[in-house]
């Protein structure tokens, strides 16, 4: 067997047998991204359906999600990130549009699926009632039916053929700064997960861009031979740059049901004199780490953004337990294995450090699952 082997290697020239491996190479570098969608596509489907995943919609490939949050990241100014992401999102909803939240008021800022982009624009979302009320006060993606949603909203632009709807919450630093709406429209289709994935990929983003610009114009002012400048901005943890800082809506309600919350949008950053300490004693007292060196108060801020994330993702990977688990308080019992997974992952990481004391993960429990009702999570929870 070896001889005849061997005979038939002395049978192909070097070369030849050289170009054959660079083009079955070639064929396989080709495929790998086919070949790495297949392989994904087999573990989702061998994994337990998600509750957030919409009746009988199809399950998204991970690589077009991957795609989406990067056509997102593109994005450098902030309408170029908006718009992505309603762009990434009208590929797993049927209509899908933005509303901008300022003094309690939603007001619409461009939409895909209703007409052309732009005609939702100015158009006065209720916030009294229905899912859009409840993804406000409550900061978390609301499923809903059509006949919840406001009556104008309807008449205007119609409802989805299963009556379905979802909306939910862009928060910054937060506070609720806009709100998305979808639905399934005449297809049904509505991926309630893979929608809630982009919406907090865009906050984060968003936030990432803001800092970023920040920090370059901090940099510009302190070059060295800068004169004549104005004093750099006073920042605190809760300043942030507003993306609809130019979007004033023009429907605001005389005596609305929902009352905005104190500093409900996001705060502009605004510049103080240099010589004015008293200006900055307002800001400093918003500053839940005032106190304490840049250092420490960078610790605290990453391990409270840290806990938020890892609370997120138990969210959006168990959205019909959450439902559950609040309609029954047992919430932790339900969610023990990812609660106890994610609280060692933030020991891990914060457990040594001096935000340990402030147990973010704790908080952000309470927060964000149990919506600051402690029942909610049952008997078996520790607090």
């Amino acid at each position: 067997m070896a001889e005849h082997s061997a005979g038939r290697s002395d049978g192909h020239s070097m070369a030849t047998r050289q170009m054959i491996e660079s083009a079955v190479a070639q064929a396989l570098q080709q495929h790998i991204p086919e070949l790495q969608a297949l392989v994904v596509q087999r573990v989702l489907e061998a994994l337990p359906a998600q509750g957030s995943e919409a009746a009988g919609a199809p399950r998204e490939n991970s690589s077009a999600l991957v795609q989406a949050v990067s056509s997102i990241h593109a994005g450098s100014t902030q309408k170029e990130i908006l718009r992505a992401l309603l762009q990434a999102g009208s590929a797993h909803c049927s209509r899908i549009a933005l509303f901008v939240v300022k003094a309690g008021a939603a007001s619409g800022w461009q939409s895909r699926g209703l007409g052309d982009d732009d005609a939702i624009t100015d158009f006065p979302l209720d916030l009294n009632a229905g899912p859009g009320a409840h993804a406000y006060q409550n900061r978390v993606a609301t499923p809903g039916n059509v006949a919840e949603m406001d009556r104008r909203f309807v008449e205007q632009f119609g409802g989805p053929a299963n009556e379905q709807v979802l909306v939910l919450p862009l928060t910054l630093k937060d506070k609720v700064a806009a709100l998305i709406y979808a639905d399934g429209g005449d297809s049904g289709k509505l991926d309630s997960g893979a929608l809630e994935l982009l919406v907090i990929a865009t906050g984060a983003w968003l936030e990432v861009t803001s800092l970023r610009k920040q920090a370059a114009a901090r940099t510009e002012s302190e070059a060295p031979g800068s004169v004549d400048r104005p004093a750099p901005p006073v920042q605190t943890i809760s300043s942030f740059s507003d993306p609809f800082a130019a979007h004033a809506p023009k429907h605001v309600p005389a005596s609305p049901a929902v009352q905005p919350e104190p500093a409900a949008e996001v705060v502009e950053v605004e510049a103080a004199p240099a010589h004015a300490a008293s200006a900055a004693a307002p800001a400093a007292a918003t500053d839940p780490w005032a106190g304490l060196s840049p250092e420490d108060a960078d610790v605290h801020r990453k391990a409270q953004r840290f806990a938020r994330l890892l609370v997120d993702e138990i969210k959006l990977y168990n959205q019909a337990k959450v439902a559950e688990g609040r309609r029954n308080k047992d919430l932790y019992d339900r969610l023990k294995e990812d609660i106890d997974k994610s609280r060692g992952t933030f020991q891990k990481r914060y457990g040594n450090t001096v935000a340990a004391s402030a147990d973010y993960f704790q908080q952000e429990l309470l927060r964000s699952l149990a919506e600051d009702d402690v029942s909610i999570m049952g008997s078996n929870f520790r607090h």
